[in-house]
């Protein structure tokens, strides 16, 4: 099924879908129709939503590559940190003070350094984001939630209703603490709004009265 689907009501005959170039899905129907229409509509349309979200992704995916080199700027939890590389036999990073401090065999060695960084972000991400998800489910919901974290291209969470299940993007373990509770909050509230209705949003409010605030942090370029 096809995760956050905003959907605007308005004075129409008849139902609009589209899918936009920042992979933002967008369904405008009309007062009326019940939401149960409603996703009736997006289920039957999940092909052609997913095959135009993949194109944009796509065009989308380009960004600035990391050279892993000494003096470059990593994000962590919310800060910033410069990398240090040193020769070594064991291979490792660990973080002190404001440094990445990254033990490599072959400190030219590209592909090894990649792999070390992104083995670190991928086992940080899995342990803080679940301690935040399992400090705050409970708000919502008495049983806890499937969780995982994944690699996403587009999207820093998804919420499958019908499987009581919660994806993190792993790229979240560069952001504060404050914007992982945001998304939390968020996929959290899609276990009683399977939507972006009105009452999903008011819902979400009450659970985060300053989640506004937290998206557009969220969402700041680095």
């Amino acid at each position: 099924m096809v995760e956050n689907v905003k959907i605007i009501r308005k004075k129409i005959k008849n139902m609009y879908l589209v899918v936009n170039p920042d992979c933002s899905v967008v369904v405008k129907a009309p007062v009326h129709v019940s939401d149960e229409y409603i996703n009736s509509f997006i289920t039957k349309k999940e092909s052609w939503i997913k095959k135009h979200l993949e194109k944009f992704e796509s065009l989308n995916s380009k960004s600035v590559e990391k050279k892993y080199i000494d003096g470059e700027l990593f994000k962590y939890l919310g800060n910033e940190y410069t990398l240090k590389i040193y020769p070594s036999k064991k291979e490792y990073l660990e973080i002190s003070d404001n440094f990445f401090n990254l033990y490599v065999l072959e400190p030219d060695d590209f592909e090894k350094k990649k792999k070390i960084i992104e083995k670190f972000y991928r086992k940080s991400a899995e342990l803080e984001l679940f301690e935040i998800f399992k400090d705050n489910y409970k708000i919502v919901t008495e049983k806890i939630p499937d969780f995982a974290v994944r690699k996403m291209k587009k999207r820093w969470g998804s919420c499958s209703f019908h499987k009581n299940k919660i994806i993190l993007n792993e790229r979240l373990i560069e952001k504060s603490k404050d914007c992982i509770e945001y998304v939390v909050f968020h996929e959290l509230a899609h276990l009683r709004y399977p939507n972006h209705s009105k009452d999903f949003y008011n819902y979400l409010t009450e659970l985060m009265p300053e989640w506004k605030n937290k998206k557009l942090k969220l969402n700041e370029r680095s």
